[in-house]
């Protein structure tokens, strides 16, 4: 009775994650709690006591991060497929830990590298490029499926402007190679995306989301953990920063997997320019970056008129 109601359920929730208003929605929601992470995560030093020049021990905060939203994703596939997930077997598996030691360690080992030598807005404007890189290489890899059209490319081009503006007067800090770590691990999340999308399409989507954080977390903590790495003290409100930050992950990452696998990349992708927006507000509050309010007012048109040209009317083709 059980197997003959599992692809019924999935059925259904591949429907509902491929609704567009749905589908953008989540989309939006993903990116606010991405936006969180950049503060928080330079929080998460400050409260464990790490150096930003001390790789080993962010590798370790890392780790534990990750693992921690991999039991989540299990409570998630408790709770939406009222079981457990069903893991794939032999290449499939091989395959969905590879794409998790580049997805989640490859990329975060710089990610975290790059937090420690970035401010908030900074970062914010850099990591903001994800957006582009997802709309145009959705276009080479699925050609009329995901095409790029002259809509697109205006409202792509219009959005960067608008983070630029929400920056202005932001940018702060930082090294060359802290500019090149988060470019580096933008480019690595940019190009996890189709193949994301082809293994959820082979696999249970929380097996792949589990796998990819438990095995790209575990990772990345052996490896601080073998260099020297430690977190420093513990207080309860670093504990829930990490958990909250455990959360972030592992919603945000099951939900964008799954929105990954039931969308066109370019329709979701987009929305990547809220992630830069809440991240330079929450920066401003929670770390005590400077916050020009006018530049935010005028990033807010900019990036709305954006995503409404990214996806407005889009043509028959790109639809699934």
């Amino acid at each position: 009775m059980e197997n003959n109601m599992t692809p019924s359920r999935a059925g259904k929730l591949d429907k509902i994650f491929g609704t567009p208003l749905f589908a953008v929605l989540l989309a939006i929601f993903c990116n606010v709690l991405w936006g969180c992470a950049f503060p928080f995560i330079k929080m998460g030093y400050r409260l464990f006591e790490i150096d930003p020049s001390n790789t080993a021990s962010i590798f370790c905060f890392a780790g534990a991060r990750f693992m921690l939203g991999s039991l989540l994703v299990l409570l998630g596939s408790t709770l939406l497929q009222s079981r457990m997930p069903t893991f794939p077997k032999g290449k499939v598996f091989a395959e969905c830990c590879v794409l998790g030691l580049w997805q989640t360690t490859t990329q975060y080992a710089f990610y975290y590298i790059a937090v420690a030598m970035l401010t908030g807005a900074f970062g914010g404007i850099l990591n903001s490029t994800q957006s582009f890189l997802g709309v145009i290489f959705a276009h080479f890899i699925y050609g009329n499926a995901d095409r790029m059209t002259p809509a697109k490319t205006l409202g792509c081009a219009v959005g960067f402007v608008g983070v630029l503006i929400g920056t202005l007067g932001n940018h702060g800090g930082g090294s060359g190679w802290g500019v090149f770590c988060m470019l580096f691990a933008t480019v690595v999340f940019t190009l996890s995306g189709p193949w994301n999308k082809s293994v959820t399409k082979k696999a249970d989507s929380f097996a792949v989301c589990f796998l990819n954080l438990f095995v790209g977390g575990a990772a990345l903590f052996v490896l601080g953990t073998a260099l020297g790495g430690r977190l420093g003290s513990v207080t309860p409100l670093g504990i829930l920063v990490l958990l909250y930050l455990a959360f972030i992950c592992g919603a945000g990452y099951l939900l964008w997997a799954l929105l990954m696998k039931n969308n066109p990349v370019s329709r979701i992708a987009i929305f990547g320019f809220v992630n830069p927006m809440v991240n330079v507000l929450l920066s401003a509050v929670l770390n005590g970056e400077p916050l020009f309010r006018w530049q935010y007012l005028a990033a807010l048109v900019f990036v709305c008129v954006g995503i409404w040209l990214v996806n407005k009317a889009p043509a028959k083709k790109e639809e699934q």
